[in-house]
């Protein structure tokens, strides 16, 4: 058996849903071909058992001839094994084509969904994304691995035709009359399933983005009392799916019985018409007994057809979806130009709002509006495109990589992912630093012993547990001084395990607050060049802010680091304070200084009032 995922995936055509399913079937060939020919085989033995008994019947037990009865009854015996042995390997490639396809395209979104980063939920719904990564791939796989069981249905039909032909021109003219009357009637049925399908499938795309906004927000519901608001569109939205779904189960239950009733009408048929031959001397007892086992043989490879017809009519639905994610494309191209070499820490620079962060320094900047602090980070971290600048190089022309290296934006809708708690602080190291989201610095290469070394000093503590002092890499001292710094030592003690116990999943098992130093831990430990926080302390009260805002800043001494806040513990802690107003830079000296400014004072006041 081959194993999944494959290294390299391949580049996907995503022009149509049907070049996608080719451009899967052609990366699958060889064990579609292998299905296909081990299926062929699996119905062609199954098909001539029939002729082998009614010659065993006419040679042998008629005409009183042992040789030939043991003859025919040992072809009966090798054609069951040959027919055993095929469908087994048929159903093994049948499986590696289906697993190949859905882990393939399982591959594919996953790198679109890294590939958009954060576009992603400002393109594609949550619900959408949990269905293709579930629900689509594997319709994908299934309509790929019943060719098998379809080519080996249509090779039957076409033997079995054959023969009846050979043996009696009229009962195979009535199979390949009723053969593609069949398929008519039942592609007259395909038609509104694909339609209805599709339809569902949209439906349930949007219940499960509900559902995944409700879980994850369920706290704040509580606390506003929305909890029956949402309840009741959850619920109304469920019946829209339910009725949807009955539409569908409609259509496929006349599939199924058409499946049902068509072949048994033409195995009605071809019997009745083998029984007048025989009453009529035109055929013999031993040809009807053949004619009888292929009109009930061929109940199954049309059924079989069928069932292919469906498998690749939802698989076409799945790939329609599937396709129009994959061809999203980022809010803006990366850049082809190669980085100029590192000159070491920069200034970074927003042209449209003024704004400069010095490095080396703790720079905190206070919004009037929090939509600013969001706007203003997306711009700094390249997340939406802007003009902004990293010394003189402007971001638009560094790769992705190299400015998620060097810059990390984390804000408090980062997640804490599953696992054991240090694996997840960790985070990663880079000879640049390792920026990106903070979601993204709890996954990866994390930096070595070896690295730390000359990198990182011993921190001494203020005597309330906050520690002072630069992280190195990796290391489980940088991680404890990490801790200290963003006051998550009593976290991390209070818990059975400590370091080692495990995070729940989305970090559940956390309250609100502790998430948010625990997020903050897991920034400190990425060490980037530029460390940009929004609102990083709107979680906790004024004492443990008092000891973050001297943590961090003593932590992050010699580094850039800038905050936005309003809360004026943090602020009074900063190097150089900014005040923000409609999107642009209006005032900047220190905390006290800008106290004087009456709009920079409302701003303050308000956090303090509040």
């Amino acid at each position: 058996m081959r194993r999944f995922p494959d290294p390299d995936p391949g580049n996907p055509d995503h022009r149509s849903p049907t070049s996608y399913l080719l451009w899967l079937a052609a990366y699958q060939r060889n064990a579609l071909f292998a299905g296909a020919l081990y299926g062929i085989v699996h119905v062609v033995a199954q098909a001539l058992v029939p002729t082998a008994v009614g010659k065993a019947i006419d040679t042998g037990i008629i005409a009183r001839d042992q040789r030939a009865l043991l003859l025919w009854g040992g072809a009966v015996v090798v054609l069951g094994m040959v027919q055993a042995t095929a469908g087994i390997l048929r159903d093994r490639a049948a499986l590696t084509t289906r697993l190949g396809a859905s882990y393939r395209t399982a591959q594919h979104i996953a790198r679109q969904a890294a590939r958009l980063g954060a576009a992603l939920p400002k393109r594609v719904a949550k619900g959408e994304i949990v269905n293709a990564g579930v629900v689509d791939i594997g319709r994908l796989g299934d309509a790929l691995a019943e060719t098998a069981r379809g080519s080996g249905a249509i090779v039957a039909i076409a033997v079995v035709a054959a023969i009846l032909l050979h043996t009696s021109w009229q009962l195979g003219l009535v199979v390949l009359l009723g053969v593609p009357l069949m398929v008519g009637v039942v592609s007259l049925l395909l038609r509104p399933l694909h339609r209805r399908q599709q339809r569902l499938r949209e439906q349930q795309a949007e219940l499960t983005g509900r559902a995944v906004d409700i879980v994850s927000g369920l706290r704040v519901l509580r606390g506003i009392g929305g909890e029956e608001v949402f309840a009741d569109r959850y619920r109304a939205d469920s019946q829209r799916v339910r009725a949807a779904g009955v539409a569908v189960a409609r259509v496929e239950a006349l599939l199924d019985g058409a499946k049902v009733l068509l072949p048994g009408l033409l195995t009605t048929v071809v019997v009745w018409l083998g029984a007048h031959y025989v009453a009529t001397g035109r055929m013999g007892a031993g040809q009807l007994v053949a004619f009888y086992g292929y009109a009930v043989f061929l109940v199954d490879p049309l059924r079989r057809l069928t069932n292919a017809a469906g498998r690749l009519t939802q698989g076409h639905v799945a790939a329609r979806r599937i396709t129009a994610f994959l061809a999203l494309r980022p809010e803006f191209a990366p850049s082809a130009v190669a980085p100029a070499p590192y000159q070491g820490p920069a200034p970074l620079t927003d042209p449209a709002s003024g704004l400069t962060v010095a490095p080396g320094r703790f720079t905190a900047v206070a919004c009037a509006s929090p939509a600013d602090a969001a706007t203003l980070a997306a711009r700094l971290g390249r997340y939406t495109d802007s003009a902004v600048t990293l010394g003189d190089t402007p971001l638009a022309d560094l790769p992705p990589d190299e400015i998620r290296r060097r810059i990390l934006v984390a804000d408090n809708d980062d997640r804490l992912f599953a696992g054991p708690l240090r694996e997840e602080l960790r985070g990663r190291g880079s000879d640049a630093g390792s920026g990106g989201r903070a979601n993204d610095a709890g996954r990866g290469r994390r930096g070595s012993d070896a690295e730390v070394g000359g990198r990182g000093r011993d921190v001494a503590l203020d005597g309330r547990g906050c520690g002072v002092g630069l992280v190195g890499r990796g290391s489980d001292a940088a991680l404890e001084r990490a801790v200290d710094a963003a006051c998550a030592r009593d976290i991390v003690e209070a818990l059975p395990d400590g370091l080692d116990d495990l995070v729940e999943e989305s970090g559940r098992n956390f309250s609100g607050g502790q998430q948010q130093r625990l997020r903050l831990v897991r920034a400190l430990m990425a060490e980037p060049e530029v460390l940009i926080l929004i609102e990083p302390t709107s979680a906790v009260d004024a004492h443990t802010e008092a000891r973050i805002a001297h943590g961090v800043g003593e932590l992050r001494a010699g580094r850039t680091t800038l905050v936005f806040t309003t809360s004026p513990v943090v602020l009074d802690r900063a190097d150089h304070v900014v005040y923000v107003q409609g999107a642009k830079a209006v005032a900047q000296g220190s905390h006290g200084d800008l106290l004087a400014d009456v709009r920079y004072r409302s701003v303050v006041a308000r956090e303090e009032t509040e």
